[in-house]
């Protein structure tokens, strides 16, 4: 390849990125300010890949439609898969939610939604939106999903309690929360479910359900948002992992 070409190809790419990267960013305003939320009391795992494993062994375990059917995902809801990664589920979610639904893929590492979004504009997915978020605080727009997926990543949150807590707004009344994770240490990138329970808890979430997934994905625990208007101020919560905290 010439290297004028080689050049011209390079400068079509970056203002390709460039583009895709215009149309990500913050959807709503911030939250309420981490320094308010107690900190984890364990370790938080580092975000260390865009991707849990390969598409194709997932859809070999049916992951996407089993955590589907347990939401009771339809055609029109807007549902958020946040920690969208490289859009697994994103990608699916649109073709669920079709035409009269949208899927808001939100993530807080900005290189991983650019490149998501330039994989739905070649998959020509219109119903998609990308949400630049925060490490304690999706930025969400209030009263905006149907349900919420958080898969593989909860023990990746560096401040689960006011993430959790500023997620609530977002989510309409009759919503669902659906968490994927392995029953690890959050070290190990998992998150023991007694764990996951205690942390929702302490922000006032109430447990629906826990489902087994198949082929060794773990488990799903779907979860109800609090009562805005009833919930606990930050300043109320106790760490999960403190004396005052286990439960």
């Amino acid at each position: 390849m010439k290297a004028a070409t080689y050049i011209a190809m390079l400068l079509v790419a970056l203002a390709a990125t460039r583009a895709y990267a215009a149309d990500i960013g913050y959807l709503a305003p911030r939250g309420v300010a981490a320094n308010e939320f107690p900190s984890p009391q364990r370790p938080v795992a580092r975000i260390v890949s865009p991707r849990r494993s390969a598409e194709e062994h997932r859809d070999a375990l049916n992951e996407a439609d089993q955590i589907a059917r347990a939401l009771e995902l339809k055609p029109g809801m807007v549902v958020g898969d946040i920690g969208a990664g490289s859009g697994y589920h994103t990608v699916r979610l649109s073709h669920l939610v079709g035409s009269a639904g949208s899927v808001v893929a939100q993530d807080v590492t900005r290189d991983y939604l650019v490149e998501l979004a330039r994989r739905t504009k070649l998959l020509k997915l219109t119903n998609v939106q990308f949400a630049l978020g925060e490490p304690h605080d999706p930025r969400l727009p209030a009263s905006s999903l149907d349900a919420a997926i958080l898969v593989h990543m909860y023990h990746e949150i560096a401040q689960p309690y006011a993430f959790l807590y500023n997620l609530a707004p977002a989510l309409k009344q009759g919503a669902r929360v659906g968490i994927v994770d392995l029953e690890l240490p959050t070290a190990k990138h998992g998150t023991p479910i007694a764990l996951l329970r205690c942390e929702l808890i302490a922000v006032d979430y109430r447990e629906i359900a826990t489902y087994k997934l198949a082929g060794g994905g773990g488990y799903l625990a779907v979860f109800s948002p609090p009562e805005l208007a009833a919930r606990k101020s930050p300043h109320d919560i106790v760490a999960c992992g403190d004396p005052a905290g286990v439960r």
